[in-house]
């Protein structure tokens, strides 16, 4: 069972009259079979409701540019509208959105902007339009009028896809421009921030578009996913793509259409694909915020990041006891640590930063700014509960005559680290400080094996900084399989910069059994030697679990892997920096391609099971070969399959395959007697 569900599939032919036609009266077609009567009892109503009547007509030519006039369709049954603010949309867009109201069994079209002359619109509705009883959607429903004498009828079909997780996209826009109306040069594009798109598409939930009332121009077209339902394109909120050139859909290949009755709207073979990302929106550089919520701690939150910092300097703090320590991937939000006793640090510390920051025309300029960073200790709700509690138990003592002696207090000196579990000698042991360390005894760290037999030898141990994250540090060690293992790190190995020392830490481990897990080994053929590419092995749920990179060609191995379901994302690490790079709308660059790994039987999730060693070969070249119309409607349709086959597999777990098959057998039924209806319509465009 692949994605064309029905028999409803049209040859492949021109895209003329014929799709407009077809893909605009569909939904009202495939909405109804016999009767159109609202059913008065029996089973329960599955049927959307269906257009009777449209005032003016549909496709109708020469309207009137002034915007002002209203437009009524009337259905068989009353009706309701729902998530009219996201679903109802034109094309092109109006200044004044058109309001849309109830009245009797239909809907009223109120425009309200000045139209553009010669120009086809199409107001499309989406789910909006349901039943008043059941809530039953006539989806995919269009509206499309004329101020001109012709209507367009060119069509365009595609796919809309995330760059990154290699997924559609849905319900993205699709916007259309033909190229002499843009701002588009080779290295420098604003056409969606300057100009209006002539032709508005939307993905369906598959990702898939089909872009009517195209004239036979060249567009350049982009994507854009509006999570605002603002109709507008925000940068760093949105995701947004774009194709590298214009194309004409009069010289594009043609295409298959059909009828999805799973998702009941129309779907068709992608022409176009387009690969969304989440590009950086400019932000202005300044230093917006600084503070010192620790007494060792200051605060530097910048408006962009990547700030470039040329120095900072403090009154009352020598310069090496100062450490620099971003917290996030694009530093724009950084500690400061002060490496100092505490009597030493005064209550404010004042000094200076010069940094490049943007002028009124967004140029980078070198500037300084004063620091001020105060810090006084404010009791928290539960030191200010404890502290009462000690002053009553010492007021206690004193009334008794008996001598009160404070209770020591809790070691503020805090970490991250498991103390029992498993140890996965590839991954090693890690611990995280809340402070920076000034000093580590090395020599004090003791890491014993216990055997079966009782005998017990010592380990050498060390630990490294990670290079990551400066209050890291892994504990490297001979792990072997055998034995129960004990660390013991003993009171003040380690200090901090505010002076504090660890309590004694103890830790009980195991080594994981390689056997207890899958093992993936994979040959990879690069395209050539240079190639670098970054592969990441996933759960069934898409989840990262492990990432090699660097990959050239050669075995890559993943040890120590979970048994259950695997995938495969593999990037191709261009500039090799060993990370995936998003693209740019405005600079006019892709973003760096990523693919899920299929293998020759299109399949791209894998089971795996304890004590298996899986094999797959992964060449480059294949992997990431052109993209053509019949590549990409293969790889949808085997992902539509994988798709049905897991559904199938859940409700047969589930004990309803019996139950849904009755449905789908009536639903079948219905679809079949639909075609009945529609089948003529199909025959006289052949």
């Amino acid at each position: 069972m692949n994605r064309r569900t029905t028999d409803l599939r049209c040859p492949k032919a021109p895209r003329l009259v014929r799709w407009a036609v077809l893909l605009l009266f569909l939904p009202a077609f495939l909405s109804r079979c016999a009767s159109m009567m609202t059913p008065t009892g029996g089973p329960r109503d599955t049927l959307p409701p269906a257009i009777v009547a449209l005032t003016p007509d549909n496709f109708s030519t020469d309207r009137p540019t002034s915007g002002h006039e209203r437009i009524y369709i009337e259905f068989d049954e009353f009706i309701q509208l729902k998530d009219q603010q996201k679903e109802f949309f034109t094309s092109p867009a109006m200044r004044k959105k058109p309001l849309v109201t109830l009245r009797g069994r239909g809907i009223v079209v109120q425009l309200r902007d000045t139209l553009d002359e010669n120009t086809t619109y199409a107001l499309n509705f989406g789910s909006s339009i349901r039943d008043n009883n059941e809530g039953n959607p006539l989806y995919s429903m269009r509206y499309v009028f004329s101020t001109g004498p012709t209507i367009d009828s060119m069509v365009l079909s595609g796919y809309t896809a995330d760059s990154y997780k290699s997924d559609s996209v849905p319900k993205s826009f699709i916007w259309f421009f033909p190229p002499d109306s843009t701002a588009r040069t080779p290295d420098y594009d604003s056409t969606v921030f300057k100009h209006r798109p002539a032709v508005i598409a939307r993905a369906e939930t598959n990702g898939i578009f089909i872009a009517q009332n195209l004239k036979p121009v060249d567009y350049l077209v982009y994507a854009v996913e509006d999570r605002n339902d603002n109709q507008l394109y925000d940068p760093g909120v949105d995701q947004v793509g774009f194709l590298d050139r214009a194309y004409n859909p009069a010289r594009m290949p043609d295409f298959a259409i059909w009828y999805d009755s799973l998702r009941h709207y129309v779907s068709a073979e992608p022409q176009l694909y387009l690969r969304m990302f989440t590009d950086r929106a400019f932000r202005r550089q300044l230093l917006t915020l600084s503070e010192r919520p620790l007494q060792h701690k200051a605060m530097l939150y910048f408006g962009a990041s990547r700030p470039c910092v040329e120095e900072i300097v403090f009154d009352s703090i020598p310069a090496e006891r100062v450490i620099w320590d971003p917290q996030t991937l694009g530093r724009d939000t950084v500690a400061l640590w002060f490496d100092m006793a505490p009597e030493a640090l005064p209550d404010t510390i004042r000094g200076r930063i010069t940094y490049l920051k943007h002028d009124t025309l967004n140029r980078l300029q070198p500037t300084t700014e004063r620091l001020t960073l105060p810090w006084r200790r404010i009791e928290s709700k539960a030191e200010e509960r404890e502290r009462e509690k000690l002053e009553r138990a010492r007021r206690k003592a004193e009334e008794a005559g008996e001598e009160w002696k404070e209770p020591d207090k809790p070691n503020p000196f805090a970490y991250k680290l498991p103390l029992k579990g498993e140890v996965n000698p590839e991954q090693e042991l890690t611990i995280d400080f809340d402070y920076p360390l000034r000093s580590i005894d090395s020599s004090r760290l003791l890491l014993t094996r216990t055997m079966a037999d009782g005998t017990i030898e010592d380990l050498p141990v060390r630990m490294e900084r990670d290079t990551a994250q400066l209050r890291r540090w892994r504990i490297r060690a001979p792990w072997k399989l055998e034995g129960d293992y004990t660390l013991t790190l003993p009171a003040g190995v380690f200090t901090d910069i505010a002076g504090m020392s660890n309590d004694s830490i103890v830790g009980r481990y195991t080594v994981a059994d390689p056997e207890q897990y899958a093992s993936v080994l994979l040959h990879v053929e690069g395209r050539d030697p240079e190639a670098k590419y970054i592969v990441q092995l996933l759960d069934g749920t898409g989840a990262l679990k492990q990432e090699r990179r660097d990959v050239a060609t050669g075995d890559v191995r993943f040890n120590y892997v979970p048994a259950g379901e695997i995938r495969f994302r593999v990037i191709e690490d261009l500039n090799g920096n060993g990370t995936w790079d998003t693209g740019s709308l405005v600079g006019q660059r892709q973003p760096e391609r990523t693919e899920i790994y299929v293998n020759d039987e299109g399949i791209d999730t894998f089971s795996t099971k304890a004590n298996w060693e899986f094999e797959l070969t992964m060449d480059m070249r294949r992997i990431f070969a052109p993209v053509t119309m019949q590549s990409l409607t293969r790889l949808l349709d085997e992902r539509e399959a994988q798709r049905l086959q897991r559904e199938a597999a859940k409700r047969a777990k589930e004990g309803n395959k019996n139950r849904n098959d009755r449905s789908d057998r009536s639903e079948r039924g219905r679809i079949d007697n639909s075609m009945s209806a529609t089948g003529n319509m199909f025959n006289q465009f052949r």
